[in-house]
């Protein structure tokens, strides 16, 4: 069991269902005050100066800020067509808990990291406008690829392609982006980018906990389930069993007063008869 999973078996109880939901209507409310009051906007803002004085509203509201500045159509689409749909995708394959880990997680090392540039910029560096929720709300996609590699979308509406490769486009991109800031002296402007991806290496790199979240792999799992519930069916009565001897095959249908054990000494799951629980060969 890996650390992941110990949280959501002691914390999975307080998991915020359909969590993109809430987070677009963040992103709206952010885009209306965009146009209609920017000067509130910005006072709402991951601005670690101004929390340090008192205004510490700015914690939670900076997640207002829509992950995209341009004209509304683009914003409008991309929320409707892509995120909205991702996310609530994800939280369907991986749970409730894990995917509000993994957004909150982001969000932490967002906020961490722009704590440690103001300290270490002399605390003169306004970074409130550099580090919002965009490259975290980006990290979904990835993790979207990574979830579903084979997905094919079609790309503009037009163009088909396969998500695994639309996730190493992006991928090439970002590094190109932070590469290109680093060289021309804003090194700040690379860090939310490292930070806001820090969720996905320790979701993804951190172990293979998270393979069997793909496609294949659920669907394997799935087949296997079938498979078993169809082979504890008794082909006479039509009756289900319960137990099954993975010598044999004879279930409690066939016989009232079988006792079955499972084997502590086979690699997996096996069930023995009263027959064959002592003479068979153990499974390694």
């Amino acid at each position: 069991m890996n650390w992941i999973d110990k949280l959501e078996r002691k914390f999975g109880r307080y998991g915020i269902h359909n969590l993109t939901l809430y987070i677009v209507i963040c992103y709206v409310l952010g885009y209306i005050l965009m146009y209609i009051n920017p000067g509130l906007l910005s006072m709402m803002s991951l601005e670690p100066a101004m929390i340090l004085r008192g205004q510490i509203w700015r914690l939670v509201t900076w997640v207002i800020y829509p992950p995209s500045t341009g004209n509304f159509l683009f914003f409008a689409i991309s929320i409707l067509f892509f995120y909205y749909p991702v996310g609530t995708s994800l939280e369907r394959t991986w749970g409730t808990f894990r995917y509000n880990l993994y957004i909150f997680m982001g969000l932490l090392f967002v906020m961490i990291a722009a704590f440690l540039t103001y300290f270490f910029t002399g605390r003169i560096y306004l970074v409130g406008s550099v580090f919002t929720t965009y490259y975290v709300s980006m990290s979904v996609f990835l993790a979207y690829a990574a979830s579903y590699p084979d997905m094919q979308i079609l790309l503009w509406f037009v163009i088909p392609i396969k998500m695994k490769w639309m996730a190493w486009v992006y991928g090439i991109i970002i590094v190109y982006d932070m590469i290109t800031y680093i060289r021309h002296g804003i090194w700040v402007m690379a860090v939310p980018i490292v930070a806001s991806f820090l969720n996905f290496i320790l979701f993804f790199f951190s172990g293979r906990h998270m393979q069997r979240f793909r496609p294949k792999e659920m669907k394997r799992r799935r087949d296997f389930q079938k498979a078993v519930a169809q082979s504890r069916v008794n082909p006479q009565t039509g009756g289900v069993s319960k137990h099954k001897c993975a010598i044999c095959g004879r279930t409690e249908l066939d016989d009232p007063n079988l006792e079955f054990r499972f084997c502590s000494k086979c690699n997996g799951n096996y069930e023995y008869c009263q027959d064959h629980l002592f003479t068979h060969q153990h499974v390694k």
